[in-house]
């Protein structure tokens, strides 16, 4: 067996032995087989490395879902370098920071995006700048370059410390920061996975979740790709879509979102669902009566499970064994979670505390920022996840909150910070406090809640964010009030808010 650790290898040593199979269909029924995928991120991995670019070399992926998408970042890892993915809703602002931080070598946009973006990256220092298209794949100038270029390539040899990904996850106390991902880590979790939800090579993933996210490109590719099963490819989620497909597949993977859709359709019962043995929901929590309506309409038992950027995923329901409504179950094999008190004290069974957790999953690090880095671990080498929670007798973690002031809405990480200086710079607006509050569809919901010294149309202030940042986090709800609350030492009580306007 190789001793290469590049998952790529690893991801090829578990290929079927019929190549000509399909790894992945699409929307329309084309199927694109095992042997396309060696050969066509030979063909990308040749370009990459036709143009010099040093170790370690970033690759910004800013381009719609597509299989070509899956075929760019499985190639950068291929050719030995760092993969970073981003939200294609990110505007001008938002993608200048991102591309000053990473100093990518190469940046792939949507050919929409090509003009504004390319005069960017070229500003900010980016040598290389392809498009890749969602419609017309061979359209795109990434594809074209890499088409005449040869159908093999020695995988790069890789450590299981090399980083392969950055993720860029949000925070709460300043600008987005990039958990840097391991090969080692994205394997090790995968292999979890595969144990934890008994994965087989029968089995087929109905794929409808975005790639510039964890969830869609590592939790779901990794353990299809690592077990030789295949993939149906939507472009994006669509309840009567997936409905339909739900006959060809084995294992569905949503955000809760997802499931509240499903639920909407009236043809959703127990007999499109018959071959599914796994519905899986995570990263936002599952409302309860979510739960329970979809375990009545369908039979089937959501799989929740607990995960992060910096983590991929930490805790799972048992895929045979009791699921338990509000828990996301036990900690993944090799994985260790423990809850403290404010000190780092043991809490007892059933005492809410703040969740670290300790694993080859976890990340290596913030990407240039060793302070944050350094502040997220305890001395004993446990990240600090931010998040609140308790266990239970049967070690099932629950939930209960989160200490930082993050938002999630539909499987998104929204920071209230980013869109608070926003608003207060716009006329009328004197402060702001952004909140999350309970949303039967996304989760949670944006709320702003503005201190105005003047008469203002909320309507058109909604309008002007749309310019400025992605739509997702754009407020749903805002309210304007005389005074934010505020505590003794002047910090605004943002649980007060919550209780008022949820």
């Amino acid at each position: 067996m190789s001793d290469n650790a590049n998952l790529f290898s690893l991801i090829e040593a578990n290929s079927p032995h019929q190549r000509d199979s399909a790894c992945l269909i699409t929307q329309q029924g084309v199927p694109y087989s095992w042997n396309d995928l060696h050969q066509a991120t030979a063909k990308i991995a040749h370009l990459l490395t036709s143009l010099n670019l040093p170790k370690g070399a970033r690759i910004v992926s800013h381009v719609e879902k597509s299989p070509e998408a899956l075929l760019l970042y499985l190639a950068t890892l291929r050719a030995g370098f760092i993969f970073v993915p981003l939200n294609t809703a990110y505007q001008s602002a938002e993608m200048r920071y991102f591309i000053e931080d990473a100093q990518p070598s190469v940046v792939v946009c949507s050919p929409k995006n090509f003009g504004w973006l390319a005069q960017l990256a070229f500003q900010l220092g980016c040598e290389h700048v392809f498009t890749l298209d969602d419609i017309l794949p061979n359209q795109g100038s990434l594809l074209q370059r890499a088409a005449p270029l040869p159908g093999d390539y020695p995988t790069v040899h890789s450590s299981a410390d090399d980083i392969a990904s950055i993720i860029y996850t949000s925070g709460t106390t300043g600008k987005s920061k990039g958990a840097m991902l391991s090969h080692g880590n994205l394997s090790s979790n995968a292999h979890a996975l595969q144990t934890a939800w008994q994965w087989q090579s029968s089995d087929v993933l109905l794929h409808c979740l975005p790639l510039f996210h964890v969830h869609g490109l590592f939790i779901s590719c990794h353990v299809a790709l690592l077990s030789g099963s295949r993939m149906i490819f939507l472009p994006k989620f669509d309840a009567h879509k997936a409905l339909a497909l739900m006959n060809q597949s084995t294992v569905f993977m949503g955000v809760p979102t997802y499931y509240v859709r499903l639920l909407e359709q009236p043809g959703l019962s127990q007999a499109p669902c018959r071959t599914i043995r796994l519905f899986i929901s995570g990263s936002a929590p599952l409302l309860t009566e979510t739960f329970h309506a979809f375990q009545q309409r369908t039979g089937h038992t959501l799989l929740e499970r607990y995960g992060m950027s910096e983590t991929n995923i930490i805790c799972s329901n048992p895929s045979q064994g009791e699921r338990k409504a509000g828990t996301v179950g036990r900690a993944l094999a090799g994985q260790q979670v423990r809850i403290v008190t404010d000190d780092g004290q043991p809490c007892d069974s059933g005492v809410v505390g703040h969740i670290e957790v300790k694993g080859p999953n976890v990340f290596k690090g913030y990407w240039r920022n060793p302070e944050k880095t350094a502040l997220a671990f305890t001395a004993d080498g446990y990240f600090k996840t931010g998040d609140l929670g308790k266990l239970d007798g049967d070690h099932y973690l629950t939930i209960v909150g989160r200490s930082k002031d993050l938002i999630i809405s539909g499987g998104y990480n929204i920071y209230p910070k980013e869109i608070e200086l926003l608003l207060d710079a716009l006329p009328g607006v004197v402060e702001s406090a952004v909140i999350g509050i309970p949303h039967t569809d996304f989760g949670e919901a944006v709320c702003a809640v503005l201190v105005c010294d003047r008469p203002v149309d909320t309507d058109q202030l909604i309008v002007t964010l749309k310019t400025q940042v992605a739509n997702f986090k754009v407020p749903k709800k805002m309210v304007i009030v005389d005074e934010l609350p505020r505590n003794s030492m002047g910090k605004v009580q943002k649980n007060l808010l919550r209780t008022r306007f949820s």
